[in-house]
């Protein structure tokens, strides 16, 4: 259970992270900080979204378009992002291609990058903390 809880703060942590460097970078791609609770609900949303789409999204493409399994995560990523946007909630704008399509590629990476090394930084963080109180 704690995993699962773990896993899932990981996954909304790096979400957020991709948003906010997308944010950060594009132009089209805008965060509206007045309402933030908007903005912590776009990631919820999108972070559930994301999970839920990507294997959809790779058993879709693997039975119809196996050429596209390697775009899966920025294919879903862009699916999330759109539904996210739609949604009468706030807190994330995007227009243009280049704000859709690079916006997608950035917080793929972002959070994909995230999912890898959060975990690793805190499991070692964690580490350290043990060895510290094994010493005498």
């Amino acid at each position: 259970m704690i995993t699962l809880v773990f896993r899932t703060l990981i996954f909304v942590v790096s979400a957020a992270l991709g948003l906010i460097v997308a944010d950060l970078l594009l132009e089209d791609f805008r965060i509206d900080w007045s309402q933030w609770w908007g903005f912590v609900l776009c990631v919820v949303i999108f972070a559930v979204l994301q999970s839920v789409l990507s294997p959809w999204v790779a058993k879709m493409a693997d039975r119809y378009a196996p050429v596209l399994m390697g775009g899966i995560g920025i294919f879903s990523t862009l699916i999330s992002l759109i539904i996210v946007v739609l949604l009468p909630i706030g807190g994330l704008s995007i227009r243009g291609a280049s704000g859709w399509l690079l916006g997608s590629v950035i917080v793929w990476l972002v959070s994909a990058l995230g999912t890898v090394l959060l975990p690793m930084l805190f499991l070692k963080r964690q580490l350290t903390d043990r060895k510290d109180e094994r010493r005498p």
